[in-house]
């Protein structure tokens, strides 16, 4: 049989090419192919002939995409990421199609990465960087805040969530969180609230949720106008949390402190791609970038040799679930003629 590896780059080659992925590949007759192009109607013929086709976050997996694959017999859909609001899975279920995510990998290497967006806008320590490269020492503009002491809000307890607020913990800092479905495991380090009762008592804000209808900006007008003043929000998770011109309107009016994301609502068409060559046409990106108190990423909190080999092995084994007809853990939707699992409808504001 035949994978297919979409918005594939050298790092999940190199990943996915594991002693695991050897072994299944040599028991089982796989040949993977790599394609750089993400998964949208118009490469859906570079599917063709392959059983099983390997997504990220970006790749088009709509209806449409859905019923084009299945018409080109291809019968199960890997996600290599938790996350999957790209994913028609009403569709896929109505297909007959096999869905499975990676759910849990890592967790402390997104936490890690938004704490060290919170320390390099709160200390200034990305312009401090550019400044002595270019033999200034002045330390005006650089000024910050010790977070020891100040409450920090939590927005979505799942794993990563969690190990989040363990690391803020360990800060000194006050932790609330908003969570329909509460975690015993955060209860050790902080409060559950109401998202308006959070809002205007925190200094920061993260967000650790998964981009559902209901998540949809959870960040706009009205909860940015609830916000403490001059309080820092942060996004680790999923660009459409976030409602873009309600946090550009913020800055300007210097309502809002500082805004990390490592995502964007408009990301699908720009990240993980170069495109310092070109002319970028995304107007509300452009602005975002000339804000001195604004830190945009490439989606790359994910990004650590530990994650993607955790990433690549749950791949794998999700292949070989499918493979052998086997109930899986971390599918979203099974194979027709197996029990389906209702994991998607389990506590879905957290990741």
């Amino acid at each position: 049989m035949q994978l297919a590896v979409f918005s594939a780059k050298p790092y999940d080659k190199k990943y996915l090419t594991t002693a695991r992925a050897t072994e299944l590949d040599s028991a089982a007759g796989i040949e993977i192919l790599y394609h750089e192009f993400a998964l949208s109607p118009e490469t859906v013929p570079l599917a063709k002939d392959a059983t099983a086709v390997c997504v990220f976050v970006n790749d088009n997996v709509s209806a449409p995409v859905l019923e084009s694959l299945h018409e080109n017999g291809v019968r199960a859909i890997l996600l290599r990421c938790a996350g999957y609001n790209n994913v028609d899975l009403a569709a896929a279920e109505r297909l007959g199609l096999y869905v499975a995510n990676v759910p849990s990998y890592s967790p402390e290497c997104v936490a890690e990465f938004a704490v060290a967006m919170v320390q390099t806008l709160n200390r200034n320590t990305h312009r401090a960087y550019n400044r002595v490269r270019e033999g200034n020492f002045n330390l005006d503009g650089l000024l910050g805040r010790t977070l020891h002491g100040k409450t920090v809000g939590i927005v979505g307890t799942g794993k990563i969530g969690v190990a989040f607020a363990r690391i803020m913990a360990g800060f000194g800092c006050r932790l609330l969180a908003f969570d329909p479905f509460e975690n015993d495991a955060f209860k050790q380090y902080g409060t559950y609230t109401d998202l308006d009762t959070l809002l205007p008592q925190s200094d920061i804000v993260s967000l650790h949720c998964p981009l559902i209808p209901e998540t949809r900006h959870i960040i706009d007008e009205g909860s940015v106008s609830k916000m403490k003043p001059g309080a820092m929000l942060v996004n680790t998770s999923r660009g459409g949390l976030i409602k873009t011109r309600a946090v550009i309107a913020a800055l300007k009016s210097k309502h809002l402190g500082g805004l990390a994301l490592d995502v964007y609502e408009g990301e699908g068409a720009l990240f993980y791609n170069d495109h310092s060559g070109t002319i970028i046409d995304d107007d509300e990106l452009m602005r975002l970038t000339t804000f001195h108190n604004v830190l945009v990423c490439g989606h790359q909190a994910f990004f650590t040799e530990e994650a993607l080999r955790e990433i690549a092995d749950g791949t794998i084994r999700n292949l070989a679930d499918f493979l052998h007809k086997r109930l899986c853990d971390n599918a979203l939707v099974q194979s027709a003629g197996l029990s389906k699992l209702a994991r998607r409808d389990s506590a879905p504001i957290r990741i």
